[in-house]
């Protein structure tokens, strides 16, 4: 009898032990910044809360806001949210979620250095608590923006005690309040997370530990789960959709995301932004047009992404339709440089993590770029480094994909509003920020779009990002993984999910 190779057969041993101790390995494009909700940003990392920290609300597959760790709440007036808490909730430190709880978070997100959630919450003026389940957020002034915020990780509970013991290292091991506990992370390599007998809704929870592997190469990642050395990927690139729907042992699970791609230009943020492209809109004006959207997307992406010019996408009901990507005019960008008085080739850096898709992005561009007369020169890095890299503002332009959030105010302001938590280039304009603040008031989205067209008209002038295209959510699984719900966010949710027999 023919032996098999016995890397292959203990690769196959790994995952038969594995799949009969329930356990679900998770590939993810690339390694989480801090696991901490107040001072992350990655997407990825937004991956793992969703399997290790429930939020007080959360979104379904149609976008509707629907109860987590709270179980209703009310608008008593237009300033005051009052939010009833679930009862009999535990963090996995066996601390008590209450109102308590609540508060320390919302305080916490507010003041906290460094906290990345202080704009998505900066409409809270107070918090008061009425008993152990019921908390009301007093606001300075309407925000109909606030309720999806407490979806996403402004959103997530965690545990007072954890964040009194270990400060600004809570991240390091995160206490929260979900159906998986935090047990191991090695950095570029996995986080571990086992299931929390104590959860609320654990009769729903059929997965005893889930690992999640960072693997920024598409086509690695799903090599790994047609070997078996995976169970789930939470993305793969269009190229790779056609492999993985050959494959009779694997189910693709498709849908329109909420976020989008771009290129954000650093304007005023430290040394780096002293350049021709940071202080000049024409500039910036003249390398979008040197840039054909659809021709990227074809080439790199199956043409299975949508251009667009705006961070709300096309199926947002904030989405002004009037706000298209303008076509490729290589002439009149040269004619903009030349208005200028720009010395070409303008020189730009772009950096780009080191996943191989935006990479060749990054190289059609360069070379649709030079033919307007730019020179640009791709920096690779790390992702969490290019991260970093932003903050710090290292950076000249940066080309990155935001996840997006139900409400557009999620998709806005902390990019666009001067000082923003993710206004990386430090881009600032009286005017934006107004209609930005505008559009928190009104609860009708028609009237907010129309706040939001006024909007684009400034930002499309002063393009302190260079908005790309929209893409698809694309999760690949073992087709004996069953009841799982792809939700416009991308996030891995682990209710219902289980090997089928």
């Amino acid at each position: 009898m023919r032996r098999l190779p016995i890397w292959l057969a203990a690769m196959l041993a790994l995952a038969t032990a594995t799949q009969a101790e329930n356990v679900l390995r998770l590939g993810l494009r690339e390694d989480p910044d801090l696991l901490d909700p107040t001072l992350g940003s990655s997407y990825v990392g937004r991956v793992v809360y969703a399997g290790m920290c429930d939020k007080l609300f959360d979104i379904d597959d149609n976008l509707g806001i629907v109860p987590q760790l709270a179980v209703g709440y009310e608008y008593p007036d237009a300033t005051h949210l009052v939010i009833h808490l679930r009862p009999n909730v535990t963090f996995h430190d066996g601390e008590p979620f209450n109102a308590e709880a609540v508060k320390m978070k919302v305080m916490r997100d507010l003041t906290a250095k460094g906290s990345l959630r202080a704009g998505d919450i900066n409409s809270v003026q107070s918090v008061e608590i009425a008993d152990p389940l019921t908390v009301t957020l007093v606001l300075k002034q309407p925000n109909a923006a606030l309720l999806a915020q407490l979806t996403d990780r402004a959103g997530i509970m965690i545990s007072p005690k954890a964040v009194a013991e270990n400060g600004d290292r809570f991240g390091l091991h995160p206490v929260c309040a979900g159906p998986f506990a935090f047990d191991q992370r090695v950095a570029q390599d996995r986080i571990v997370l086992t299931r929390f007998p104590a959860y609320w809704n654990a009769a729903n929870i059929h997965l005893d530990r889930v690992v999640y592997l960072p693997i920024p190469n598409s086509t690695v990642r799903l090599a790994n789960l047609q070997a078996g050395s995976l169970d789930l990927v939470e993305y793969i690139v269009p190229s790779d959709v056609p492999i993985a729907q050959r494959d009779p042992k694997l189910q693709v699970v498709a849908g329109d995301a909420m976020g989008y791609q771009g290129i954000t230009v650093n304007i005023a943020h430290g040394p780096a932004s002293n350049t021709v492209l940071g202080h000049s809109a024409l500039v910036r004006q003249a390398l979008e047009l040197s840039i054909d959207r659809q021709a990227v997307v074809q080439v790199v992406y199956n043409g299975m992404y949508t251009p667009v010019a705006q961070a709300n996408a096309p199926a947002s009901p904030f989405h002004v339709p009037s706000v298209q990507p303008p076509q490729r005019d290589v002439a009149k960008a040269k004619a903009l440089l030349q208005q200028v008085g720009a010395a070409l080739p303008v020189p730009v850096v772009l950096t780009i993590p080191n996943n191989p898709d935006l990479l060749q992005v990054g190289e059609v561009i360069q070379s649709m770029a030079k033919e307007a007369g730019f020179d640009i020169r791709i920096k690779a890095m790390e992702f969490a480094s290019s991260l970093q890299a932003a903050r710090n503002g290292e950076f000249e332009a940066y080309l990155i994909f935001f996840s997006g959030r139900a409400d557009a105010d999620g998709n806005m302001y902390p990019f666009l509003f001067s000082g923003g938590e993710a206004n990386w280039g430090r881009y600032s304009n009286p005017l934006v920020d107004r209609l930005i603040n505008e559009a928190r008031i009104p609860t009708e989205p028609a009237a907010r779009r129309d706040v939001y067209g006024e909007l684009w008209k400034q930002v499309q002038q002063d393009l302190p990002i260079i908005y790309l295209w929209t893409f698809k959510n694309i999760v690949v699984m073992k087709r004996n993984i069953t009841g799982f719900t792809l939700v416009p966010d991308g996030l891995i949710r682990f209710t219902g999910v289980k090997y089928s027999q």
